[in-house]
């Protein structure tokens, strides 16, 4: 008789507070046979952080190491190694779950893993548990609608600086802007480009001990930002 295999979760932890992570993911976690979370360095990631309060002390927990690189053969071969760790898991019977911030199904490397998961053991069960974004906490705390009426919101990666909201800005009213660390010093320039930078906000660290945020963005290009940065732009509305 062949050996019955456990399940896959695929849950989002939230921005940051602890007590922003669903009951449900936490009634999930309490019941894991193993934890997976990534992390681009070998420590434990932010998301394990926030999770660790919901975790039996008993419970294994494994870091996959997904360094920040570009080159995506390299991605591609990490993200299938990863990949079958978790199955090896998985097929000995136990019940699995891979942390992410936020939201797993937006902008995160989970989407990838489920990818190769589907390719690899189709038979195995995948269950997602949605999480709240970093975006949706973020207008949160500066109590500003991300979209009202009729109105459009725009998500976009910030990882290629100010190119897509240049390409894209003239055709929505509100835009949030993600991972916008790396490429802060273009998408100021384009900002102001758009005469854009008194309708944008700055949070960082959303909703952690350290969260920042800044109305006055050249500010962030005098000071490199933190890695967990977001901008919420408001194009019919000063925000300061």
């Amino acid at each position: 008789m062949k050996h019955k295999t456990g399940k896959f979760y695929g849950i989002g932890v939230g921005p940051g507070d602890p007590e922003l992570i669903s009951i449900k993911a936490v009634n999930i976690l309490k019941r894991m046979d193993v934890i997976f979370s990534a992390s681009s360095k070998d420590k434990r990631s932010i998301s394990m952080d926030i999770a660790m309060p919901y975790l039996p002390s008993m419970t294994p927990v494994k870091n996959l190491l997904f360094p920040m690189i570009t080159d995506k053969t390299i991605l591609n071969e990490l993200w299938e190694k990863n990949t079958l760790k978790i199955i090896k898991e998985i097929e000995q019977g136990k019940n699995a779950a891979f942390l992410t911030l936020g939201d797993p199904l937006t902008y995160s490397t989970y989407g990838y893993i489920i990818k190769k998961l589907k390719i690899i053991a189709p038979y195995i069960d995948i269950e997602t548990i949605p999480g709240i974004t970093s975006y949706q906490a973020a207008a949160a705390r500066i109590n500003i609608p991300l979209a009202e009426g009729e109105e459009s919101l725009l998500i976009l990666s910030g990882s290629k600086g100010g190119e897509q909201l240049k390409r894209l800005e003239r055709q929505v009213d509100n835009i949030v802007l993600l991972k916008a660390y790396r490429k802060i010093k273009d998408i100021y320039s384009t900002l102001e480009q758009m005469d854009m930078l008194k309708n944008t906000t700055a949070i960082m660290n959303c909703s952690r001990p350290d969260e920042r945020i800044v109305t006055n963005i050249e500010e962030l290009v005098e000071t490199k930002p933190d890695y967990l940065t977001l901008l919420i732009i408001k194009k019919g509305d000063k925000t300061s």
